[in-house]
C-alpha cells in the first residue's frame, strides 16, 4: 500500500543534520523566503529540514483528505485485532500545532479505540511516586492507539533548560527514557514520535496571531511568552534530546507545524506508513511453538545450596522475638510514612514455603489504611494486553505507603519460563527489563525487599500432606501444585538464573531459609526493620 507522503529520516553528517524527505508528493512546496531562511540560518541541527517552509494549498488538500481519512480509519480497525498496540509522543515547540493535531487524530480515527493523555504538571499523587508511574498507567493495550500529549520528553527538556537540573541528571533522564522505549518495543509496542517545530520568526509571528483572535487569545500566556524568550536554549537542549533518543525502534520524526494543512497531512502519512508496514509484518510473523525447558543431566550447584535449613527458632522465643519485632516495626512503619518512606516487598519461594504465612505477621504491625496485599496469579485479559510489567506498576505505592507481593513480576522468569508462557527471547531480556524497573523504584527512594522462602522436597511434601488433612488449609492445596513439584529440576535452574542475574546492589535479594516456619517470619520482619532504620537515618 502506497502512502501519499512520506517521512523518512536518519542521522548523518559530523552535526548529525536531521535528513526527511518533505512529502512532495502531497503537493508541498518550499517558497522563496523558506529557502531564504534556511540560507541565513547560522545553525545547523535536527530542526534545519523542517524550516523549508513547507506549503499544500487548498485545493490539493481536498482532494488528499477523504482518501487519507480513509485509509487511517481502515488501517486503525485492522489494528483492533493485531498483537500490538501503537505510542504516538506528540512533542514540540508552543504554537507549532501540537493541540490541534492531536484534535484531529479525534476528528480522523474511530474514537472508541484511541486514548489520549495530557500530562502537564505532576499531580500530588505522581508526585509521589517514581517518575514514570503515571506514563505506564496510560499505556495503551494491544489492538488500540495511545496518544501522549506531553511525555517522559517535558521534564528533563524544560527542567535542563531553566538549569534546573545538571548536564548529568538530563543525561540519566534521556538514558531512562531510551531504556523503557527499548522495553517497550521489544514487547511489540509501535511508537512513533512526532516533534512539531517551528523556526523562532514563524513561532513569533504564531503566538502573536493567537493572542491577537479573542476566540485564541486565551491561549497564549505569560508563560508561552517566557518560554518564547529562551527559544535557543530550547532548540538546543531539545536537539540533543532527539538525537540522544533516536534509534531504529523508536525513530523521531521532525513536522514542520507552519503550514496546517501541510502538516495534517504529513502527519496522517507517517501514521499511515508506520501503522501499515507494522500490520504486514505482523501478518507475516508466525509464532513458534514455545520449547519447555529440558531438566540438566546432573544438578549444578546454586545459590540456594548455600542455604543452612536446620536453622530452628524454638516456640518460646519466637513468641518473644515476634511480639518484640512487631512493635518494632510499627513504630518504624509510623515513621517512614510521616517522612514519606515507602515499602514495596516481594515474596517468592516454592509452593508451601510459607510466603502468606510470613505476611500474616508482618501486617499486625501495621496501620491497616497504610498497606495493601497484592496477591499474583495469572494475567487477566486486560493484564496481558499490555507489557507484563504494567500490572505491577499500577501498584507502586505513593510516599509512605506499602505494598506486599505475594509472587510478583519475577513469574515472567519462572513460571513463565518453564511452563513455556513466555518466548525464549521473552524471558531472556527480562531479567534486564526487572533490573531496570526495581531501579527506578530504588532511585525515587522506594524501600525494596525481595524475599525468597526456601524449603527442601520433603519439608514441601509433608507440608502438602498437611493441607490435604487439614480441612481450612485444603484450599492452598491443587494439582497444580504437585505438578509443579514434579518439574523441580527445570524450576531449580530458574530460580538459581534469577537470583544470579536480578540480585543487584540496589535490589539485593533475601534468601529465608524456610524448612522452619518461626524462623523464616523472624528474619523477614527483622530484615524490613533493618532496612527503615538504615533508611530513616
Amino acid at each position: 500500500m502506497s502512502c501519499l507522503c512520506s517521512g523518512s529520516r536518519k542521522i548523518r553528517g559530523r552535526h548529525h543534520a536531521m535528513k526527511m524527505k518533505t512529502g512532495t508528493d502531497c503537493g508541498a512546496s518550499a517558497g522563496p523566503a523558506g529557502r531564504r531562511r534556511i540560507l541565513k540560518s547560522k545553525q545547523n541541527d535536527v530542526f534545519t529540514p523542517a524550516e523549508a517552509g513547507h506549503r499544500l494549498s487548498r485545493e490539493r488538500y481536498k482532494k488528499i483528505e477523504p482518501l487519507l481519512r480513509t485509509k487511517l480509519v481502515n488501517a486503525q480497525h485492522r489494528l483492533k485485532t493485531a498483537p500490538f498496540s501503537v505510542l504516538i509522543i506528540v512533542g514540540g515547540v508552543d504554537g507549532a500545532g501540537k493541540g490541534e493535531t492531536v484534535n484531529l487524530l479525534h476528528e480522523w480515527l474511530d474514537p472508541r479505540f484511541l486514548a489520549a493523555s495530557a500530562f502537564g504538571e505532576p499531580t500530588d499523587e505522581e508526585v509521589r511516586r517514581p517518575g514514570h508511574w503515571r506514563f505506564w498507567r496510560r499505556l495503551p493495550p494491544r489492538g488500540r492507539i495511545g496518544i501522549f500529549f506531553g511525555s517522559w520528553y517535558t521534564w528533563p527538556i524544560e527542567s535542563r533548560v531553566f538549569r534546573e537540573i545538571g548536564r548529568s541528571r538530563f543525561e540519566e533522564s534521556l538514558d531512562r527514557i531510551r531504556k523503557t522505549e527499548r522495553l517497550l518495543a521489544e514487547d511489540g509496542t509501535l511508537i512513533i514520535k512526532l516533534w512539531f517545530h517551528l523556526s523562532r520568526p514563524a513561532q513569533r509571528k504564531r503566538l502573536k496571531e493567537l493572542e491577537k483572535d479573542p476566540l485564541t487569545s486565551w491561549r497564549v500566556t505569560k508563560e508561552d511568552w517566557r518560554r518564547f524568550r529562551k527559544y535557543g536554549r530550547f532548540r538546543r537542549i531539545s536537539a540533543a534530546a532527539i538525537e540522544a533518543t533516536d534509534v531504529p525502534n523508536a525513530p523521531w520524526v521532525i513536522v514542520d507545524g507552519e503550514d496546517a494543512r501541510w502538516r495534517n497531512v504529513f502527519v496522517a502519512c507517517h501514521i499511515l506508513k508506520r501503522l501499515t508496514e507494522r500490520l504486514a509484518a505482523a501478518g507475516r510473523a508466525e509464532p513458534g511453538p514455545a520449547v519447555p525447558m529440558k531438566p540438566p543431566g546432573r544438578r549444578p550447584a546454586t545459590m540456594l545450596d548455600s542455604l543452612d535449613l536446620s536453622l530452628r527458632l524454638a516456640p518460646s522465643e519466637y513468641r518473644k522475638q515476634l511480639s518484640s519485632f512487631q512493635e518494632r516495626l510499627g513504630c518504624l512503619a509510623r515513621k517512614a510514612k510521616q517522612k514519606g518512606i515507602a515499602s514495596v516487598l516481594v515474596f517468592e519461594g516454592w509452593d508451601a514455603a510459607g510466603k502468606g504465612g510470613t505476611i500474616r505477621r508482618l501486617t499486625p504491625a501495621l496501620d491497616a489504611r497504610d498497606y495493601r496485599i497484592v496477591p499474583v496469579g495469572p494475567p487477566n485479559d486486560e493484564e496481558r494486553s499490555r507489557h507484563y510489567l504494567w500490572r505491577f506498576w499500577r501498584e507502586i505505592p505513593a510516599d509512605g505507603g506499602i505494598t506486599i507481593f505475594d509472587r510478583s513480576w519475577y513469574g515472567r522468569v519462572l513460571v513463565e519460563r518453564v511452563e513455556g508462557f513466555a518466548a525464549p527471547e521473552e524471558w531472556k531480556r527480562a531479567y534486564d527489563e526487572i533490573n531496570f524497573f526495581e531501579e527506578q523504584l530504588v532511585r525515587h527512594g522506594i524501600i525494596l525487599l525481595k524475599f525468597w522462602l526456601h524449603i527442601d522436597q520433603d519439608e514441601q511434601m509433608r507440608r502438602f500432606r498437611e493441607r490435604e488433612r487439614v480441612p481450612y488449609k485444603r484450599f492452598k492445596i491443587s494439582e497444580e501444585d504437585y505438578r509443579n513439584r514434579s518439574r523441580y529440576p527445570q524450576y531449580l535452574a530458574a530460580v538459581d538464573d534469577m537470583l544470579r542475574r536480578t540480585s543487584t546492589e540496589i535490589a539485593p535479594w533475601t534468601l529465608v531459609e524456610a524448612n522452619d516456619k518461626n524462623w523464616a517470619r523472624i528474619k523477614a520482619i527483622k530484615t524490613w526493620c533493618e532496612k527503615l532504620e538504615l533508611a530513616l537515618e
